[in-house]
Order: C-alpha cells, then structure tokens, then sequence
C-alpha cells in the first residue's frame, strides 16, 4: 500500500464516520469509517517506514593502510585513523533509486 492509497483510506474513513447520515441494515457506517481510518494509519507508518529502511544500506569496512599514517589523513580528513592499530573506517553507503517516487 502507497502513502497515497494509505491517505485515501484515512479520507474515505473520515468521511463515511463523520459526514455520512446514511442507514444500512445490519451495517453501521461508522464503525466501517473508523476501520478504514486505522487501516490506512497503519498503511500511512508502514510506509514511511518502509522508506526510510529500505532505501538506503550502510556497510562498514576497515582497512589497514599500506604505510604508517598520522592520526588525521593529510589526505581524507573525513575517514579517521585509529591510533591503536592502524586501522582506517570507511563507510560506504549505497541508495536504490529503483522504487517509484512517492
């Protein structure tokens, strides 16, 4: 379910719960909207859940450079020797731009 089809939900569920005056035998109209309105609430968290760990993985490697370095990199100051062992932390992270634009 899209964010979209999850507002939809919320919408049509508020609409049949506080602006419809219609009578169905064996059917309330009001308990209907309030269903719609928690199914797309839960629709509406999953996908902006869904967004936000789907899109993106982090991978974390550690590297041992070639000659001693000093504690910053003159030449990446963004990746961070470790003084204890000569190790250097490189994050990469990767985004999938494959999944429709919501």
């Amino acid at each position: 379910m899209t964010i979209a089809g999850s507002i939809f939900l919320i919408m049509l569920g508020a609409i049949l719960t506080w602006a419809v005056e219609f009578d169905l035998a064996g059917v309330d109209i009001n308990v209907v909207g309030v269903i719609l309105m928690l199914g797309g609430i839960a629709g509406l968290l999953f996908g902006i859940w869904r967004l936000t760990n789907m899109r993106r993985t982090t991978a974390v490697t550690r590297t041992t450079p070639v000659s001693p370095v000093s504690p910053v990199s003159p030449v990446s100051p963004v990746s961070p020797v470790s003084p204890v062992d000569g190790t250097r932390t490189q994050v990469y992270e990767e985004r999938r731009y494959d999944d429709p634009m919501v």
